[in-house]
C-alpha cells in the first residue's frame, strides 16, 4: 500500500510540474520583452510552501489551456527568492496574480482561489 500511495504522490508531482511547464520564472528580460511585444502576461508572485498558490496552480493551468487564454504569458515571481522584484511589484503577500494588457498593469487579485475570480482577471489582459 505504502509502494501506491509513493506512486500515486510522485505521477501528481510529475503531472503538476509538466502542467506548469507553460510558466516560466520571472526575470526583468523575460517580462520586458513580452512587454515589447505587446504579449498579455499574468505575473503570479508564488511560494512553493503557500497553501493558496498551490491551491491556485491548476485552477490557472486549467484557464490557460482554454483558447481564449492560449496568448497569455505566464511569469512566476519567487516570493521568498526575488524579494528585488516583489517589493518592485508592490506585493505584500504570495498568491497575488497581477496582469497586463499594452504594456500596463491592468489587475491584480490577493489569495483568490475562485475559478470565476482568476478567469475573470485573466480576462482583463486580453
Amino acid at each position: 500500500m505504502k509502494s501506491l500511495l509513493r506512486y500515486i504522490f510522485i505521477l501528481s508531482f510529475l503531472a503538476i510540474g509538466s502542467a506548469m511547464a507553460d510558466t516560466v520564472p520571472y526575470t526583468q528580460a523575460a517580462f520586458d520583452k513580452l512587454q515589447h511585444e505587446g504579449k498579455p502576461i499574468r505575473v503570479h508572485v508564488h511560494a512553493d510552501w503557500c497553501p493558496t498558490c498551490r491551491a491556485q496552480d491548476p485552477i490557472i493551468e486549467s484557464l490557460l489551456k482554454q483558447k481564449d487564454f492560449q496568448g497569455v504569458a505566464s511569469l512566476r515571481v519567487d516570493f521568498d527568492k526575488q524579494k528585488d522584484i516583489v517589493r518592485a511589484f508592490r506585493v505584500s503577500k504570495q498568491s497575488t496574480l497581477i496582469v497586463f494588457k499594452g504594456g500596463k498593469e491592468v489587475g491584480r487579485s490577493l489569495g483568490d482561489t475562485s475559478r470565476d475570480g482568476i478567469e475573470g482577471l485573466l480576462r482583463k489582459a486580453l
